[in-house]
Parts: C-alpha cells; sequence; structure tokens
C-alpha cells in the first residue's frame, strides 16, 4: 500500500473569512467525514505542517505581497470583496504553505510515496504580486518552487478546480519546469484560463488550459483527462505531480456549474496518478483548493484520497453529451502544436 501523508492542523480551522462566507472551516470537517466513513483515516500518515519561511514565499510572491499579507496578523482585514483575513489567518495561510513544501520534501526523501494537504486557505487564485479569490498565499505554486530549488527540472501541476487557476499559471508563466494544466469553467472567474493562453518564452506551451462550458460531468471530464491530460503529461513525464484538488466541479456546488459525481473525481486523480507514472515513480502531492458543498466535498476528498491510497476504482457513467468531440477537437488544435500525441 502506497504511503500517503495527510496534513491537518487546528490552525487551519481559525482563518476567518467573514460571516456567511463559503470558504469557511467547515470545509475541513466535511474532509475529515468523508475520510472516517471511507474507511481511510487508519491507512494515513498524520502529520503536522509547519510555517512556510520567507524564503520559501519568495520563490513564487513579491516581498511586497508577503509583507502586505503578514502585516494583517492579528487583526481582521479586507483586502477584496471576495478575501478577508482574521487574527489567525496569517498563522493558517503560512502553515497551509508549509504543509506542501514539507510533503513535497517527504515525497522527494522517500520518506512519503504521496500526500494530502487539507489545507485553508486555498491558493491558486493568489498571484505573485496579489491576494484574490479566497486565497492569500500560492500553496501548490510554493510548494512548486520548493521542487524546483531542489534541482527538479519537471514538475507538473494539475488543476481541477471549477476555477482557473491564474496565479499558479502566472507563475510558472515563462518556466518549461512547470507544466501547468488546468480544466475550469470558461468564461467564469477569474476571467482566464482561455484555450490561447499556453504561456510565454522558454514557457510556451507548457501552459494547457483545458476550458470547459458548464455542465459536463464524468463522460466528459473523462475523455477531457483521458484523451488530452494523460497523454500531454505522460508526454512531459514530470518528476513529482502536483494536483490542485478544488472540489466545487462537483455536481452539488453551489459557486460552479459542473456536474462530477465523487466517481468522476476519483477518475480525475486516477490520470493524475498515470502522468505520475513514469519517472515521478508515483510520487504525487494533492492540494484542496474549492468546493463548497460540504456534502460534495465529503463525497469527492474519500474518492481522491482512496485512489491515492489505492483502492479499487469506482464504477463510472461514461456517456458524454453531444458536441464533446468538438471541444476536444479545439483543445488537439491549440496544444497540438506543443504537444504532437494529441493531434
Amino acid at each position: 500500500m502506497p504511503r500517503v501523508g495527510f496534513y491537518d492542523d487546528p490552525v487551519f480551522g481559525q482563518h476567518d473569512a467573514g460571516p456567511g462566507h463559503p470558504e469557511r472551516p467547515e470545509r475541513l470537517e466535511a474532509v475529515r467525514r468523508g475520510l472516517r466513513e471511507g474507511n481511510l483515516l487508519e491507512d494515513l500518515v498524520p502529520l503536522p505542517p509547519r510555517p512556510a519561511t520567507r524564503e520559501e514565499l519568495l520563490r513564487v510572491h513579491a516581498g511586497a505581497h508577503v509583507d502586505r499579507v503578514a502585516s494583517a496578523a492579528g487583526k481582521p482585514v479586507r483586502l477584496d470583496p471576495d478575501t478577508a483575513m482574521g487574527p489567525r489567518s496569517w498563522d493558517a495561510a503560512t502553515r497551509a504553505s508549509g504543509a506542501v513544501v514539507d510533503a513535497v520534501d517527504k515525497v522527494l526523501d522517500g520518506a512519503l510515496d504521496r500526500a494530502f494537504c487539507s489545507v485553508r486557505p486555498p491558493g491558486h487564485h493568489a498571484t505573485p504580486q496579489r491576494a484574490m479569490g479566497f486565497c492569500l498565499l500560492n500553496n501548490v505554486a510554493v510548494g512548486a518552487a520548493a521542487a524546483l530549488a531542489r534541482g527538479l527540472r519537471r514538475v507538473a501541476v494539475i488543476d481541477f478546480d471549477v476555477h482557473h487557476g491564474n496565479g499558479t499559471q502566472e507563475a510558472f508563466w515563462r518556466d518549461p519546469r512547470v507544466l501547468f494544466v488546468s480544466s475550469h469553467q470558461f468564461p467564469y472567474y477569474p476571467g482566464t484560463g482561455a484555450l490561447d493562453e499556453v504561456g510565454e518564452g522558454e514557457g510556451r506551451g507548457f501552459t494547457v488550459n483545458l476550458p470547459m462550458p458548464a455542465g459536463l460531468g464524468d463522460g466528459e471530464y473523462r475523455r477531457a483527462y483521458r484523451e488530452i491530460v494523460e497523454p500531454i503529461g505522460r508526454a512531459y513525464d514530470p518528476e513529482l505531480v502536483l494536483v490542485s484538488a478544488g472540489f466545487d466541479a462537483h455536481r452539488d456546488d453551489p459557486l460552479g456549474g459542473m456536474a462530477l459525481s465523487a466517481a468522476g473525481f476519483a477518475e480525475l486523480m486516477d490520470v493524475c496518478l498515470a502522468v505520475a507514472s513514469g519517472a515521478a515513480r508515483g510520487r504525487l502531492v494533492a492540494v484542496l483548493e474549492g468546493g463548497y458543498d460540504l456534502d460534495g466535498i465529503t463525497e469527492a476528498s474519500a474518492a481522491v484520497v482512496g485512489r491515492m491510497l489505492g483502492r479499487p476504482v469506482v464504477a463510472l457513467d461514461t456517456t458524454s453529451r453531444p458536441g464533446l468531440d468538438t471541444l476536444l477537437q479545439a483543445y488537439r488544435t491549440a496544444h497540438g502544436k506543443h504537444w504532437p500525441i494529441v493531434k
């Protein structure tokens, strides 16, 4: 059985985004409930997170941004209409990023095979320069930068949150050492992630966006991931895979318009593990991003962590809507210029 670490800490529940905010502490209890009900907790290695250091944060974020977020420690501050901090939010944010760095270190050192970081606040919208979209620090980007600092030459970040991971894209826009793949509802917040956003300079082609119309479910996601994400990921052959595991593409999520079931999320993780099956030797770190329906989080987290532990594949409805071939052809046309394997 793979050795899978599980990062959790009470401080993550102490991040306060304000009354009635959808990014609330109960999200983490929903993850725990899913792992308990799925009889998964006993097979995980519980690990405490540590705070990320300033040096680790500065590999991704500008000093002015880190200073601005740090200056809010101990008091409530609103950073934009969607993004707020409470007295413990700085502690939670640094430990969220630190959990991912620690997970990357333990996986690369061979102490773990994989890890799931059940953290908040989420991170993939935080750009090098600013907090936004409920996100203060970009946890998965800080983890990827830590892997690069250790000498890795190819790191893949796969983001299946319903929203585009604009902050992660921006952090590695010109860097071929990071393959960033994002499937997301489009057009939708934050407005980025169009098909022609593929990176610049040496990084051109290493940003792979799969914008999707609302309403897609298990069958459509399965084909997009098996026919586009998996071939590109295997061709890139990363030494480590990081996953921005947002559960807001669940069919019951109030902030998304997609229709994934628990089985669909298991299928997405199966593709991520397939991408990690080459040079990465199965090494993978998944990081909680969005997801705002508590029962949906419970189902999806159990499905994803179950696959990380090697539990059996869940039966999947593979039917897909008419017109999907046209969408997949658009993906092939855009990304086949850089990845001929999908032509």
